[in-house]
């Protein structure tokens, strides 16, 4: 399961470093792990494409009323996530990630959507690994504003009680 982890994870860590060539404004964020800069003392940043992967990610995980002072912001995916996974919750869960994504990340142009591989034409989805271990697997493909090339994220949901 830790390994798992590490490989979603991987894109988040302080060693990776952005790679963009772009002449515009980067986007910044503070590093999630308040690791602490060498040099500056400070809270350590990230950049650019990473912020933005990030970004995505935890709207996604947000729930309504999470966020001090911004009650509608939030995708509201949790109470899915107790729900019998059928083609529906595929399609509920694809549309409320669709809307906070367009509501509340500019920077971002959303291409596609896949939840566990989408493959509803074989009836072992219902019966596989990821939904036997009550998790669903989201892969988010987007344009990021400015920077060339798609890029993609994967987001695991599971549920905890």
């Amino acid at each position: 399961m830790a390994q798992d982890n590490q490989n979603y994870f991987a894109d988040y860590t302080r060693e990776v470093k952005s790679t963009s060539t772009r002449q515009s404004r980067k986007f910044k964020d503070i590093d999630l792990n308040f690791t602490r800069h060498p040099v500056t003392n400070d809270i350590g940043t990230i950049e650019d494409v990473i912020a933005i992967k990030r970004s995505v990610r935890n709207l996604i995980q947000t729930n309504y009323y999470e966020r001090p002072f911004h009650p509608e912001l939030g995708c509201g995916i949790r109470q899915l996530l107790f729900e019998n996974y059928t083609p529906m919750t595929s399609i509920f869960l694809k549309r409320k990630i669709e809307e906070v994504l367009q509501n509340y990340e500019p920077r971002v142009n959303l291409t596609s959507i896949v939840i566990n591989n989408d493959n509803f034409s074989d009836l072992k989805v219902f019966s596989g690994n990821e939904i036997d271990n009550n998790k669903i697997v989201v892969s988010i493909h987007f344009y990021i504003v400015g920077v060339a090339g798609p890029q993609s994220t994967t987001v695991e949901l599971q549920r905890l009680r």
